[in-house]
């Protein structure tokens, strides 16, 4: 029977080339997810409209102007409704 060849230096460094690029795929995966370049833009008026909702006590009505002004998640949209 052959010898088994555990590893040669071309094999190894091959290896190592596509698991760093894998990693660095996965962190800019990561970071564009974090930091999305469209961001969406809030009016002064829906910001107006938003706190007068809020200090009335209707936060859900809040969140739903804002999500449909501006195309935000609802988890989004609730978290900028709670920071005004």
């Amino acid at each position: 029977m052959p010898a088994l060849e555990i590893a040669t230096p071309s094999i190894v460094a091959l290896t190592a080339v596509v698991t760093a690029a894998a990693i660095w795929l996965i962190i800019l995966a990561v970071r564009l997810t974090r930091n999305p370049r469209n961001r969406p833009s809030v009016s002064v008026d829906l910001v107006d409209q938003a706190r007068e909702l809020k200090a009335l006590g209707q936060i859900q009505e809040a969140v739903f102007l804002v999500r449909g002004e501006t195309g935000m998640s609802q988890r989004a949209a609730a978290r900028y409704v709670n920071r005004l």
